[in-house]
């Protein structure tokens, strides 16, 4: 299943798209267009994951972390962002081999495919956007928007 919110923060559920799921199936307005949406070497060099872990979707740390992506999409969209949740430890997932969550996890890869932050309990965007703009390269999209060389 994929989700896309309003402004195009896509949302995919690597655990259910085992079946084949492509982009043309996807419902609404997508940032990412994504046909290996377990592999997180796909997003090299366009987009920065964020990986949410839980054992399942009613893990309360789960819940809030979604709640407090949705809030502001709008800055992880502007981040170039796609989020991947995992939700089944029975799937054992390309994710959960790579990244051996236990329980609740949230990893933020960078557009280089290196993992920049682990955390074992929810973060908000804000917190996350700090992060995502001390990057190299996102300190080097900002000048390009802005036009500085």
């Amino acid at each position: 299943m994929i989700k896309s919110f309003s402004h195009g923060l896509a949302v995919v559920f690597s655990t259910l798209l085992g079946t084949g799921a492509s982009a043309d199936e996807a419902e609404g307005d997508m940032s990412v267009f994504l046909t290996e949406p377990t592999a997180v070497e796909s997003f090299l060099w366009t987009n920065r994951p964020i990986v949410v872990f839980a054992d399942s979707p009613a893990d309360p740390r789960f819940i809030e972390q979604m709640e407090l992506l949705e809030r502001d999409e709008t800055a992880l969209v502007e981040r170039d962002v796609v989020v991947l949740v995992d939700t089944d430890p029975a799937a054992k997932s390309d994710l959960r081999t790579s990244f051996r969550p236990r329980g609740f996890m949230m990893v933020l890869i960078g557009k280089d495919g290196g993992v920049k932050l682990r955390k074992p309990f929810p973060w908000d965007v804000r917190e996350l956007s700090r992060v995502i703009d001390k990057m190299p390269m996102r300190q080097q999209e900002i000048r390009d928007r802005r036009g500085d060389n």
